[in-house]
């Protein structure tokens, strides 16, 4: 049976457009600091950008003459996927001309950027030009919300259109009554936080470029910085801590920011995955701080920075090599998990793995009370559907089963075991936390499937599943 027709491919093929001319307008927002900081490095930035503007022109004149269909949940997750790996591509690009790096580090920068990664193929940040920095700090913050969201909320119409993209960056709750009025205001919320970011970084005591890349990296959870050694550049307490609750709005959901003025922040103390948040940071950073040396204030920053999966650091990978392995596996364990559904955060989410829990206890208690007794399974006084509960369930071994190939691969190349696993629960739930494997001398093999690790994770897998079965059936062809 076919499941992807030539009318499937136009509608995909017409509905792209939209998405490549937003990620070509992104590529040319940094020549305002080319031009401010006199680099003149216009053509890095404009060529793949009109490539992307002009192609994405042509494919929404083009085809729109040839399709007229409706868009289906499919088609939003292809066009979805697409659209991560165009923008990669575009972007990887921008980097390769602007620096002269080998075209698979431009991409794996670039994929790093906008899933929200943070691993740098950059041996010296430092030496780059303004523009480029402030290019993978705006690809941060982009992908933070996501690339569909951003676009679509900016460029097309309410209707099925908006609606079905939406969904399959794998984003269900809603804001607004209708979803480009959801993607609206929580752009607007986004933006809010921003501003209060670099106010705060300005305040401070940070120059005002260093305070907007940072925003951007801290309140998109993407973890990059324009220091080397990341946030340890500063030493500076009160930027830690601005960083911190940076961190943790970006990994709260929307809806539970959304409703904070109208309830006078109850919503926002009420929200369940927001006390779980803020709960296990506390006990795992006073857990770690009676068993470990580390510097408290070090220790609560890569603990938020590991749950809210963000990657931003105080510690260089090498200290944090040679931190207990205790330590190491409680940061792993966090960089599983994740934040709020709804969120700039990556890795499974909260959400799932209380329904996925409240599944296995369910089962438990199936098992002890009488015959025929049906144990229902609530979450905010709502009754969690039984497909919910599998869809949990079978996401969350996928999840791991990405993680042990990775894992597995890693090893194969002569990594040691433990940093190997770290680094495969990094990439795949968009962290960027390293304990020093992941830099510029890593084999081609091990970037293209850390390029795929970041691509799925981000996504949460299935849009890309989808793709590529769609793919290999029009292969087969």
């Amino acid at each position: 049976m076919k499941y992807i027709t030539k009318t499937d491919l136009l509608i995909v093929a017409k509905n792209s457009g939209y998405l490549m001319i937003g990620i070509g307008v992104m590529c040319l927002i940094p020549l305002i600091f080319d031009l401010i900081y006199f680099e003149f490095d216009i053509l890095s930035f404009a060529i793949p950008g009109l490539i992307s503007i002009l192609l994405g022109v042509f494919g929404l004149k083009y085809f729109e003459e040839k399709i007229d269909k409706k868009i289906r949940f499919k088609h939003g997750m292809i066009i979805s996927a697409f659209a991560w790996l165009w923008a990669s591509l575009i972007g990887g690009f921008v980097f390769t001309l602007a620096t002269n790096i080998p075209i698979i580090d431009g991409v794996f920068e670039s994929m790093s950027a906008l899933t929200g990664t943070g691993i740098t193929m950059f041996m010296d940040v430092e030496i780059l030009p303004h523009s480029i920095l402030f290019f993978r700090a705006f690809e941060q913050w982009v992908g933070g919300l996501g690339v569909v969201v951003m676009v679509i909320a900016v460029l097309t119409k309410p209707g099925s259109v908006s609606s079905k993209l939406y969904h399959s960056e794998a984003r269900e709750d809603r804001i607004k009554p209708s979803i480009k009025a959801t993607m609206e205001k929580t752009i607007q919320i986004y933006a809010i936080y921003t501003v209060a970011g670099v106010i705060l970084y300005l305040i401070a005591g940070m120059p005002l470029f260093d305070s907007i890349c940072n925003t951007f990296h801290t309140v998109s959870t993407g973890g990059m910085s324009i220091k080397n050694a990341n946030m340890g550049f500063y030493h500076n307490d009160l930027i830690y801590m601005i960083s911190i609750v940076l961190m943790i709005l970006g990994a709260t959901s929307f809806l539970a920011h959304y409703k904070v003025i109208k309830t006078k922040g109850k919503s926002l103390l009420g929200d369940l995955q927001f006390q779980i948040i803020i709960t296990v940071i506390a006990v795992v950073t006073l857990m770690l701080y009676f068993v470990s040396n580390i510097v408290p204030i070090e220790l609560l920053f890569t603990v938020v920075s590991a749950m809210t999966t963000t990657g931003a650091s105080v510690a260089s990978p090498t200290a944090m090599a040679g931190w207990q392995p205790f330590v190491l596996i409680c940061l792993m364990c966090l960089m599983l998990t994740g934040g709020s559904n709804g969120s700039t955060v990556g890795a499974i989410k909260l959400v799932r793995m209380i329904t996925y829990f409240k599944g296995i206890y369910r089962h438990i208690r199936e098992i002890l009370s009488p015959d025929g007794r049906v144990v229902p399974i609530k979450l905010h006084g709502h009754t969690i559907p039984e497909k919910a509960i599998a869809q949990a369930g079978s996401y969350i071994t996928l999840y791991m089963m990405f993680i042990m190939f990775t894992w597995a691969l890693f090893c194969l190349f002569g990594y040691d075991p433990f940093k190997s696993l770290f680094a495969a629960m990094s990439l795949q739930g968009n962290n960027g936390l390293d304990l020093g494997i992941i830099n510029y001398t890593l084999d081609p093999v091990l970037k293209v499937v850390s390029m795929f690790d970041m691509w799925t994770g981000r996504l949460e897998i299935y849009p890309v599943l989808i793709t590529l079965r769609a793919g290999f059936e029009i292969f087969k062809r």
